[in-house]
């Protein structure tokens, strides 16, 4: 079995359209124990999953060491991984309790850093967790005006100023295949896409079979310039997975009545053709020409075996000519038309 990866460029022509996401198996929501992590990613590479995605913001780096022993059993030149910088982790001091914002996870301080010098201890780090001396792409995380606050403008200038070039180096001596920035809001998303250089965005929610604010605005600019989409929320945090679900969330919040609504009309047309909802909220993103795959999470086998299986699902034209009637789509959301 090798464990080296293939000499870059892999990117865009090889990469799956299909992966996983790995922020959940971060127990950043709910406690899930290494064996459950295990048999998750066993049974996304017997569903043929092969790329998958991490941060070290993910349980302060529980995703990556759990990522990092599922992948350390397979071949190397097989496997899709991406990771995430801008955070560097310094362990807590002895006796106290770092973590910050999530349900577990371990016990290491975060601080960020969008400069050279923090994307090279960032990636170092990674490597060390993943046990991995590479991955397929890098992205840039959190970097929202909103998110950041106050702080937002000098963590921009540290990345025009050497943390981008610092990644494109990477690229160009063939450590990385891709340069990806990640984006959670409309606004961050609008402002950032008509200028940055990147291969690509993943994409949290501004793109959804929920809502398709970001269409005629970034996504445009996507796909006028070449840069690439990841799907990074397609179930938009669970509401189009299971809209009737007790406590279902929207966009990280407890989902409004007049959102499971439209779920729930989303999901009456799509069931009078036999299609999941989940199924069609897979599917949805990947008919936009700028998209190139999405990386749902998943916590158990039998959710990644799901996601495997809806994403393969063929989906009659009508559904989405049904969706557009209804005005619960974009009328000129791609379809495939």
């Amino acid at each position: 079995m090798s464990v080296i990866a293939p000499k870059a460029p892999r990117w865009p022509g090889d990469w799956p359209r299909f992966g996983m996401g790995g922020a959940a198996l971060g127990n950043i929501f709910a406690d899930f124990s290494d064996e459950d992590a295990k048999e998750t990613f066993a049974a996304a590479w017997d569903a043929g999953v092969r790329y998958f995605d991490t941060a070290p913001w993910y349980g302060h780096g529980l995703s990556e060491h759990r990522l990092g022993t599922a992948t350390r059993n397979w071949p190397r030149e097989d496997v899709f991984i991406s990771t995430k910088v801008g955070r560097v982790y310094d362990p807590a001091p002895r006796g106290q309790d770092a973590r910050v914002q999530w349900q577990g996870g371990l016990n290491f301080a975060v601080r960020y850093d969008y400069s050279a010098d923090g994307f090279a201890a960032s990636f170092a780090q990674s490597q060390l967790r993943l046990g991995q001396p590479s991955v397929d792409a890098l992205i840039i995380h959190d970097l929202d005006r909103d998110y950041q606050g106050a702080a937002f403008d000098g963590h921009m200038t540290a990345l025009t100023g050497s943390g981008l070039a610092y990644l494109h180096q990477l690229k160009a001596d063939g450590v990385i295949s891709a340069v990806g920035m990640g984006m959670n809001t409309l606004k961050d998303f609008t402002e950032i896409a008509p200028w940055i250089d990147v291969d690509f965005f993943l994409v949290a929610l501004p793109y959804t079979l929920a809502n398709q604010a970001a269409l005629h605005g970034p996504m445009a600019d996507c796909a006028r310039r070449g840069i690439k989409v990841i799907i990074g929320a397609p179930f938009a945090s669970g509401l189009l997975a299971a809209p009737t679900a007790p406590g279902v969330m929207y966009a990280y919040a407890p989902a409004s009545p007049q959102m499971v609504n439209k779920a729930l009309a989303i999901e009456v047309i799509c069931l009078r053709y036999g299609v999941p909802l989940a199924a069609a909220a897979l599917q949805f993103p990947l008919l936009h020409p700028a998209v190139i795959a999405v990386i749902p999470g998943a916590v158990s086998a039998a959710q990644v075996r799901a996601n495997a299986a809806n994403v393969a699902l063929p989906i009659p034209a009508d559904v989405w000519a049904d969706l557009k009637a209804a005005g619960l789509i974009d009328p000129d959301a791609p379809t495939g038309e």
